[in-house]
């Protein structure tokens, strides 16, 4: 968790250090079920706009072209946007993954990628998918790579069998599903956990808890809700397209929860997930 000296020096262009020194920032926009097209692409440009520097999309989306040119429309220097793909489950293996990436470079129209992850641990292929991954990052062509939807067995396996640790493990990650224990297994190995989803898709921004300390902060329940990951030190990706949300999620970095406020959002887990659970993949 972040001390109180890091939190007071917080702001929109917030960064954590990952395990091969690049900076990665604290909040992005994600794109997932962002429609292609000019819904997506509008929404990047107001995220930029509105002092976001991370962009997450994936080869399954079928945004990451609207992702690309909306980047590049901003004019904003390359070096500035900190842009995320993934590689999706039909395309695993050494080969695969090498045309899987070029393919998605290639949408996105960019010269190279930040951050280049693993979507799902397809078993059997994601080892071969990992070595693919590690020779794009000794050739330079992202920056970092990593995987999401990891549990604990599927690092394990991986540190088992790999020099290169995984820059970051992406997962779903709010108070109702608070993966304590990964998140001190990730910090032990110097993986960067990172949230999707942190808004619980809306489903819990109603809790009385959340709202109680909205309130008291005079802030939205996914203001509170993106607050608390960011004080666990774990990069959070809120995604919407409507431009009011987009920069109120923005609005994270001038308060401050109490310790009591964060452990009284830490016991809310119920391991309530809005998306499919990886901890039955072999």
């Amino acid at each position: 968790m972040l001390d109180s000296r890091r939190m007071a020096q917080l702001s929109s262009g917030a960064t954590v250090k990952l395990n091969n020194g690049v900076d990665i920032p604290l909040l992005g926009l994600g794109v997932y079920q962002s429609s292609p097209g000019t819904t997506t692409q509008d929404a990047v440009r107001h995220a930029l706009k509105c002092g976001y520097r991370l962009v997450d999309t994936a080869r399954i989306y079928g945004n990451e072209q609207d992702v690309g040119l909306a980047i590049r429309e901003s004019r904003m220097p390359r070096e500035e946007v900190f842009v995320t793909t993934k590689l999706w489950n039909s395309d695993h293996g050494y080969d695969s993954t090498i045309r899987a990436f070029d393919e998605s470079l290639r949408r996105l129209g960019l010269n190279y990628l930040d951050l280049y992850l693993i979507h799902w641990p397809v078993s059997g292929v994601r080892n071969e998918s990992w070595r693919a991954m590690e020779k794009l990052l000794k050739d330079g062509k992202c920056r970092a790579i990593g995987v999401s939807n990891y549990t604990i067995n599927h690092l394990s396996e991986m540190l088992a069998s790999s020099n290169t640790i995984p820059a970051v493990n992406q997962v779903e990650f709010h108070p109702f599903l608070y993966q304590q224990k990964l998140l001190e297994y990730c910090r032990g190995h110097d993986i960067q956990l990172e949230a999707y989803s942190p808004l619980t898709r809306g489903e819990r921004l109603n809790h009385p808890k959340v709202v109680e300390i909205a309130r008291k902060h005079e802030r939205t329940s996914a203001q509170i809700l993106i607050r608390w990951a960011v004080q666990h030190s774990v990069v959070a990706i809120p995604k919407s397209v409507r431009n009011d949300r987009i920069l109120e999620n923005s609005r994270v970095f001038d308060f401050t929860l109490s310790s009591s406020e964060m452990k009284a959002l830490d016991s809310l887990n119920e391991d309530f997930r809005t998306c499919w659970d990886p901890s039955n993949l072999p």
